[in-house]
């Protein structure tokens, strides 16, 4: 995770600037039609003084009125059309501007490596696609327009003041100047209040996610007040940044509001006294006037840019931050050609391997030597900490290893692509998460090919038919994380694996939670399947470690021994404390189905 943004120099403020504006390249085209509206626009409200000037000077000599009335009617219309148009175009810019912001987020989560974006709070992640894209939209577009257009119009506006009247665009400048300087003088303070809010709130949503994910823990834990009070402190905490710059911005507006309202006041003073004098006609303070009240509106338009572009610049650091997590390789380096592929070996292979999750951290494996033959049931044991998830990680190839060779079907591991190597495995995680969508979506989501009739079949093995067809909408009915126990999930996931038919099935305890009836029906279907391919299970039960054709003892990163159950019980020291943690020293002559209930580590 990241830490909180700080507050930066001018340089780096541009900079900051131009990753907002990478957003807004693919578009430029589309902002240039609604940038060159929105001047036209600005050029007909510059105008429109002047034909009222013409009107009353009209009326004043007694011509006619059909032509100037017109010409302001004309003028109306023009800028309605105009502004609708530019609207339009810049709205359908913003929207496009949020899609291309969140379409690449997500793109980089499923294409990310697995270690180092584990590392980020889930829950800001998700904030980064939905609360910084909304910021985005605001400041990539239509504030880089009004900054452009609020600026041209206020120089348009003071030119126009000038033809009229140079002693009072004297008087209108000195005003806008102070302003001016004040504005700038509050905005970075306004920026770096901003940019903690948001940071706040992404911490927030990453602890508020992660807890209602652990719940039920939390309640039994008694930890609602504790937990809350720490999301809350959090909330707190962008409140408060808020409020500040709340306040600041309040501050700004006010200044700019009242020293518009101020140079008015100053104007029409002035104005009434060379009018008095007979050195302006009322006809042109009426028009500087009208000037006067119209630079309200670039005043306005640039104060609200330079506020949303704080905004916008924070959430598009955010959002192109996240580019800083590595991507996984999508190509493999045999350029083009297959690999010269040993099919009498073993199917996976790792020789000599050295892994660790961070630079300096301990290995997580250490050296270590493992063969996976093509069929049978291969079984990894050891204390917590051993490195057994760290021998999943590496053959799905979520972590590269440091040192050593790995190896698909005699092939380097180098020399194929990720997902052709998670083409051959299939994978049931101990938590077994269900993905968003309908049972039928679960089950096919590693074969969306599959027929019913397999699909009934892997439901079968795994106990859950009956439960299926019990339901109203059977396979289409929705399921979600709480609709079902843990073991309903574990038999789905262990349901979609299957039902991919791979090459290796990684089961990392999979059947942890089902009652001891079930567990029997599934470990007959793993014993099935090792028959005709090749199982690695990481154990926790005795009832996995008893059945498995071979086991491997990790111990401290290490491969310790190897061996079936009784030779390790015979044999090993470490092997036998594991066992009889279980208080089930003889349970290697139990039946499956008397010895399921209890984790081996």
């Amino acid at each position: 995770m990241t830490g909180p943004y700080t507050a930066t120099t001018d340089p780096v403020r541009f900079a900051q600037t131009r990753v907002l504006w990478s957003f807004v390249r693919p578009h430029r085209r589309a902002l240039a039609l609604s940038l060159l509206l929105a001047l036209l626009g600005s050029a007909l409200q510059l105008a429109n003084p002047m034909v009222i000037k013409l009107v009353l000077d009209t009326v004043s000599e007694a011509g006619g009125l059909a032509v100037p009335v017109a010409l302001l009617l004309g003028l109306f219309v023009l800028g309605s059309v105009f502004g609708v148009w530019h609207w339009i175009v810049l709205g359908t810019v913003a929207e496009k501007v949020v899609l291309d912001a969140r379409t690449s987020l997500v793109r980089r989560y499923f294409r990310a490596a697995l270690v180092p974006l584990s590392r980020r709070p889930s829950g800001e992640l998700v904030t980064r696609a939905t609360s910084d894209t909304v910021l985005l939209r605001e400041a990539a577009s239509s504030s880089i327009i009004s900054l452009v257009n609020g600026g041209v119009l206020l120089v348009g506006t003071l030119v126009m003041m000038g033809v009229l009247d140079l002693v009072l665009l004297g008087v209108t400048l000195t005003a806008v100047l102070v302003v001016t300087l004040l504005f700038l003088t509050l905005m970075p303070s306004i920026a770096r209040a901003q940019e903690q809010a948001q940071n706040s709130l992404g911490l927030m949503g990453g602890i508020l996610e992660g807890s209602l994910r652990a719940l039920r823990t939390v309640k039994v834990s008694r930890a609602e007040d504790r937990l809350g009070a720490r999301i809350l402190g959090h909330a707190q905490d962008a409140a408060g940044h808020g409020i500040r710059s709340v306040r600041r911005e309040a501050v700004a507006w006010t200044i700019a509001f009242g020293g518009i309202q101020l140079a008015i006041i100053a104007i029409l003073g002035m104005g009434a006294l060379r009018v008095g004098s007979g050195e302006m006609v009322v006809s042109t303070l009426i028009a500087f006037l009208l000037y006067a009240f119209t630079l309200m509106s670039p005043v306005t338009e640039l104060s609200q840019s330079v506020t949303a572009l704080q905004s916008g610049i924070a959430a598009a650091r955010r959002i192109r931050d996240v580019e800083s997590i590595p991507l996984e390789p999508v190509a493999d380096s045999r350029g083009g050609r297959s690999p010269a592929v040993d099919a009498h070996g073993p199917v996976v292979e790792l020789r000599g391997v050295t892994a660790r999750y961070a630079p300096g951290a301990e290995p997580a494996l250490d050296r270590v030597d493992l063969a996976v033959p093509r069929r049978g049931h291969t079984a990894v044991v050891g204390p917590s900490g051993a490195g057994k998830t760290t021998v999943f990680s590496l053959l799905l190839r979520f972590l590269e290893p440091e040192d050593g060779h790995l190896a698909l079907e005699g092939a380097p591991y180098r020399e194929w692509s990720p997902q052709e190597i998670r083409a051959r495995f299939a994978y049931v995680e101990q938590d077994a998460p269900v993905v968003p969508g309908t049972i039928r979506e679960n089950l096919l989501f590693t074969n969306p090919d599959a027929t019913d009739d397999e699909v009934r079949r892997v439901l079968d093995e795994v106990r859950l038919a009956e439960k299926v067809d019990a339901l109203e909408k059977g396979l289409d009915t929705p399921l979600d994380a709480t609709s079902l126990s843990g073991g309903q999930r574990q038999r789905i996931a262990l349901a979609r694996a299957l039902l991919r038919t791979p090459d290796v099935l990684l089961l990392d305890e999979a059947t942890s939670q089902v009652d001891a009836i079930t567990e029997a029906a599934v470990t007959e279907t793993v014993r099935r399947h090792a028959g005709r391919a090749a199982v690695v299970t990481i154990a926790h039960r005795l009832s996995t470690v008893i059945h498995a054709d071979r086991i491997v003892l990790l111990d401290r990163g290490r491969v310790r021994a190897t061996g079936t159950h009784g030779e390790l019980l015979a044999t090993d020291a470490l092997y036998r404390e594991l066992i009889s943690a279980l208080r089930i020293g003889g349970a290697e002559r139990l039946a499956p189905a008397a010895a399921d209930t209890e984790p081996v580590s």
